[in-house]
């Protein structure tokens, strides 16, 4: 076809031998330098390093005329210290309905690395599908984690299983954290089974419903034909001092990323906090709840964005750090 590489990358399992290079430079026509081996290795993130190492780096700036100092990548390694030195772990339930497909929850599942790695904890997660659990097994599915985890979602297949999760970890003390629809499921939960109102709901999975506490704001009801009903991407939020998620966060100001249509109906709001349930996090004008926590629990938080979507391996997510902290806790108790 006409094509020269000026690098080739070789994935193998094993250590390629010099002669096997050698050739490969040969017959490819290319700098035995530019014959880079790609190792399989037990962690993902010691790739990059794995690469630099075998000289990518210095050749790609080579051949791109790239006149660069060498990189300082002492952080990673650091990083990369923590990851190997992690020889305990926790045990965290993630449930929902796409389970069988993990890369659905790819973010959410790395940013609970990240954040073992952060306390040279493994963290090993258990995919339940939430169609499994009901009201009479929850203690006996949940009992043996440090913590469940509810990510985002939609449609109503499997919410009943995940409002019994949620229930059970609000009774039994279990670290719990909800994303987006994880939030809105700790809502409706709190509605049913605390303040009594047996058939709260969201206008998602129950239109008509009398009771729902998670709705569409008022001004979208004049945009629902118009798609306008989307909050998408960045918005700021204000957190409550002395929460959990505050303690967390370290800070009043942050801004999160966000992807849903529905929100915490303030009808019930002051009912709801009467209860026991806080209202962490709100909008700067403090009109939209943006985050809920039961603080007399160890851990009990519901935000209304998606935080996995800012974690990385060496800057871990506050929220996914102080969950895998509460979750090692409950699980050396």
């Amino acid at each position: 076809l006409g094509i020269s590489p000026d690098i080739i990358i070789a994935r193998s399992d094993e250590k390629i031998p010099n002669e096997i290079k050698d050739k490969i430079a040969l017959f490819c026509n290319v700098r035995k330098d530019c014959v880079i081996e790609n190792l399989t290795l037990p962690c993902l993130y010691d790739a990059p390093i794995m690469l630099k190492n075998n000289g990518l780096d210095t050749v790609v700036c080579r051949l791109l005329e790239l006149h660069t100092k060498e990189p300082n990548v002492s952080y990673w390694e650091e990083m990369l210290k923590n990851v190997y030195a992690s020889e305990k772990s926790v045990k965290v339930a993630l449930i929902g309905k796409y389970v069988k497909l993990h890369d659905a929850y790819l973010s959410v599942a790395e940013a609970l690395k990240h954040a073992g790695y952060s306390e040279k904890h493994k963290v090993e997660i258990d995919w339940i599908d939430s169609e499994s659990i009901t009201n009479e097994n929850a203690s006996e599915v949940l009992k043996d984690y440090g913590g469940i985890i509810i990510p985002g979602g939609f449609g109503y297949r499997g919410i009943e299983g995940k409002i019994a999760a949620c229930k059970y970890a609000r009774e039994n003390n279990l670290p719990y954290l909800g994303l987006c629809l994880g939030m809105q499921i700790a809502v409706i939960e709190f509605a049913r089974n605390v303040a009594g109102i047996a058939d709260a709901n969201s206008r998602e999975f129950d239109e008509n419903g009398k009771n729902l506490v998670i709705d569409f704001l008022p001004d979208q009801h004049s945009k629902i034909k118009m798609g306008g009903t989307l909050r998408l991407g960045k918005y700021p939020c204000k957190v409550k001092i002395g929460t959990d998620m505050y303690r967390a966060y370290g800070k009043e100001a942050i801004s999160e990323r966000h992807r849903h249509r529905y929100e915490f109906n303030n009808d019930y709001r002051g009912r709801l906090e009467g209860l026991g349930l806080t209202v962490c996090g709100t909008s700067p004008d403090l009109n939209i709840v943006e985050a809920v926590e039961i603080t007399k629990n160890d851990f009990f938080v519901g935000v209304q964005f998606h935080p996995e979507f800012k974690s990385r391996p060496n800057n871990p997510h506050p929220l996914f750090v102080g969950f895998i902290k509460a979750a090692i806790n409950r699980s050396e108790k």
